[in-house]
């Protein structure tokens, strides 16, 4: 019997651990109550080691927050935490010209200047879930100057917004067009702007149509700005985990625009990455594949939680769209590996990485140079979970086909 067979089972499991593990530990262990938001340089059992905050981090942190009050239940304590938050980052964007920097200190200072576009983005992600729980006009309006601050910058969308220094100037990032995608999707969803909803469809369909390899069915993660293989290194590399989240965001914009080929596509990308990126002799999801061959970069390299989280809830979301069974088999696989590994039964909260074999066997510092834990893809997974299987429920598990 797979885990997927009892619905009411697995939502039942992905409830419990949302919210008797996993927000309890932030909210004990990594939520600055003093000045907003959350800290990341935390060890597994909790300790914090560093006071210093990115802004990407903290947008997503925004995110979590704002989107439990909206999504699991209305809770007093969880808005907030994302009020704090959102009073910590409304003093930074007008003072920085609303390009936000890589890194503060914990009062909302700033210490490092911007290496990428990508921490103005999950700064839109958390100000679009707290608009859609608050209608905050301050909020509003850092939004839309965040977005005209990017647009600005989107013109061409190459290597020097990602922060990859060692491409070309004219290479293209599949990264920056995967997370504006659904970013300006769901702010302009939220405002009901034309002109938001209109950017991210145009960064869903450069997903598909520059980075998506039409004949092996892989996204490249770095391409030449006119759809040209790169040299060097990087020219075949693929990310898993990218890819498929990649692809569940574009499933959902399709899905609403009605763009069935779209969103059929983007059902077979969650497959065919995940298919390539198995591995078959430990289980578990590579972390860097070659797109010509699918055979990992790194066959001996540690396993991240967060791809597997992100695939969970693809696949989950692929059938509850498509009704095909083998979502379902594939949800199975990876639920198994996943569940089993990742958990930090001693401590709470999930590893952030494991060895290939699934096994753990750092100390509570972790892997790494230093400890690092974040509330975001298994927080949102967990949300996301809830909400899809909520739904499912309520139509007797039958999916939307």
């Amino acid at each position: 019997m797979g885990a997927s067979d009892d619905g009411d089972r697995l939502l039942r499991l992905y409830r419990a651990e949302l919210l008797d593990n996993v927000i309890p530990w932030w909210m004990n262990n990594g939520i600055d109550h003093r000045f907003g938001g959350a800290m990341e340089t935390i060890t597994e059992d909790g300790r914090v080691t560093s006071e210093v905050k990115t802004v990407w981090s903290l947008g997503r942190s925004f995110f979590i927050w704002s989107a439990l009050y909206n999504r699991i239940g209305a809770r007093a304590e969880w808005l907030h935490v994302a009020d704090r938050t959102f009073n910590l980052i409304a003093q930074i964007g007008p003072r920085v010209g609303w390009r936000w920097p890589h890194a503060i200190e914990r009062n909302g200072t700033s210490l490092e200047p911007s290496h990428n576009i990508y921490g103005d983005g999950f700064i839109m992600m958390g100000l679009a879930e707290y608009i859609r729980a608050t209608g905050n006009e301050r909020a509003i309006q850092a939004a839309r100057r965040t977005f005209d601050s990017v647009e600005e910058r989107m013109v061409p969308a190459d290597a020097h917004l990602a922060g990859d220094h060692d491409l070309a100037a004219n290479a293209a990032c599949h990264g920056i067009s995967m997370i504006f995608s659904l970013v300006y999707h769901q702010l302009g969803t939220v405002l009901a702007d034309a002109e938001i909803l209109e950017a991210g469809h145009r960064c869903a369909l450069r997903v598909q149509d520059l980075f998506l390899d039409a004949e092996h069915g892989l996204v490249r993660e770095y391409l030449g700005a006119d759809g040209t293989v790169l040299d060097g290194e990087r020219a075949h590399f693929c990310d898993p985990g990218h890819s498929v989240e990649s692809a569940w965001f574009g499933v959902q914009i399709f899905r609403e625009r009605n763009a069935r080929d779209r969103m059929e596509c983007g059902v077979e990308a969650i497959r065919a990455h995940i298919e390539a990126a198995w591995d078959e002799e430990f289980g578990g999801l590579f972390g860097a594949i070659d797109v010509m061959t699918g055979e990992p970069k790194r066959a001996d390299a540690n396993k991240n939680m967060w791809p597997h989280t992100e695939a969970l809830y693809a696949l989950m979301l692929a059938w509850a769209l498509t009704g095909e069974q083998w979502c379902l088999d594939w949800y199975d696989r990876v639920h198994d590996w996943t569940w089993e590994h990742f958990p930090n039964r001693e401590h709470g909260e999930w590893h952030r990485q494991v060895a290939r074999d699934g096994s753990y066997p750092w100390d509570v510092t972790g892997p790494g140079e230093r400890p690092r834990k974040e509330p975001f893809h298994l927080p949102r997974t967990l949300i996301l979970m809830v909400e899809l299987l909520r739904e499912l429920e309520a139509r007797q598990w039958r999916p939307f086909v």
